[in-house]
């Protein structure tokens, strides 16, 4: 073989150029020398032999959308029949989530803090050590959501009116949402329990208190009185928050059905649930993007804006679970609740509900880095120094 090569060295010694056709090289390594006179006299000489290149700058590919999301506002100054200092605007979308490049954002992502109405003892510990002064007052604990962290707005969850925790009555449930109203001007959203049949009556006693104030009904389902609750809504002045469990055919079901008993698209926000990191989330990022593209393409019934249950990050064992091989329990918690909301938050969600301050501050950053008109900012370089 070393003869062979010799040989063929020997032959090639004097030729200035060789051309190969239907050549097949194989080897276990090849070195190519880039520094050897040929080769730089040829990248010398190469501009002068091919035609000027034309310079040319990088432009993104601009698109258009046949569709829009409706805008919806939550809250109601007081000449509009409410009582709330700030309005928060949601959805407006024009194109898909942060693409300056197609449009301007109309409305960046907002974050309501949840806040529950009778303590959680099923809590992780990162978040009862955040909230354990404030345990056992809502109006309180909104408070301090507002005046500490800048909250957007709060979500309150009358979870006591279930009828397995203490079934709080309707219009006892609801007088929690007036001392909510009472203590902060931001907009709020009004959970119920969860349990479907009785969801709708306090949603309406609930509403009937804060009439005009344009709050957030959460929510209206398939399997529960969602006209009963679409009515409270048209009545007192308030948004419904149409929830389905991760199907476009039924989020397209009960969102007509809305429709039809007269809920105007700038009066629903869709849920479409989220599932936590490493439980569902890759399915709740292929369904947001599907519905957010489906609206922009014209699909009239997905033409609103959605919401996130990011609190959903802490029903993932890895995020609150004491085992040491997985880190410390207060740094896992808020990253999973931030990487739950950010991937909701690049797949089309305009709004997330959300536990953890820590989790709220580095996720707003986030925000701010991607829907600044001065550039998409910096990045967050150490989550974990963040949170310590």
């Amino acid at each position: 073989m070393k003869k062979d090569l010799a040989e063929l060295l020997k032959l090639l010694k004097d030729v200035d150029s060789l051309e190969l056709e239907k050549v097949r090289i194989e080897a276990e390594e090849l070195e190519l020398d880039l520094s050897s006179p040929a080769v730089q006299t040829i990248l010398t000489e190469l501009p002068k032999v091919v035609p000027k290149l034309v310079e040319q700058k990088f432009q993104f590919p601009v698109e258009s959308y046949l569709g829009q999301v409706a805008e919806v506002q939550l809250g109601a100054a007081r000449a509009e029949g409410g009582t709330r200092g700030k309005i928060v605007k949601v959805g407006g979308d024009k194109a898909p989530p942060f693409y300056r490049f197609d449009s301007t954002i109309v409305n960046r992502p907002v974050i309501a803090f949840d806040v529950f109405d009778t303590p959680q003892p099923q809590f992780p510990k990162v978040l009862k050590e955040e909230w354990k002064d404030v345990w056992e007052d809502p109006a309180a604990w909104a408070k301090k959501a507002v005046e500490r962290y800048e909250a957007d707005l709060i979500t309150i969850h009358l979870i006591s009116a279930d009828p397995l925790i203490k079934d709080t009555a309707p219009k006892e449930a609801a007088k929690t949402v007036e001392k909510v109203l009472q203590a902060v001007d931001v907009p709020i959203v009004i959970g119920g329990c969860g349990a479907p049949e009785k969801d709708p009556f306090v949603l309406e006693a609930a509403a009937e208190v804060a009439q005009g104030e344009r709050c957030l009904l959460a929510s209206a389902t398939l399997d529960s009185d969602y006209k009963r609750v679409a009515q409270a809504a048209l009545k007192y002045n308030h948004v419904v928050l149409s929830f389905t469990s991760m199907d476009i055919n039924n989020q397209k079901e009960l969102n007509r059905y809305l429709l039809k008993e007269g809920l105007p698209p700038t009066s629903i926000i869709m849920d479409p649930t989220t599932g936590a990191l490493g439980y569902g989330l890759d399915y709740t990022l292929s369904l947001m993007e599907r519905i957010k593209l489906s609206a922009l393409r014209g699909e009239k019934e997905l033409q609103m804006p959605i919401s996130s249950g990011t609190t959903n990050a802490y029903g993932a064992r890895e995020s609150w679970k004491k085992r040491d091989e997985w880190g410390p329990r207060e740094y896992r918690g808020p990253l999973w609740e931030i990487v739950t909301g950010l991937t909701a938050t690049l797949a089309g969600a305009n709004m997330l509900m959300m536990l953890h301050p820590t989790a709220v501050r580095i996720l707003k950053e986030i925000i701010d880095s991607l829907t600044t008109t001065e550039g998409y900012g910096p990045l967050i370089e150490n989550w974990i120094a963040q949170i310590r």
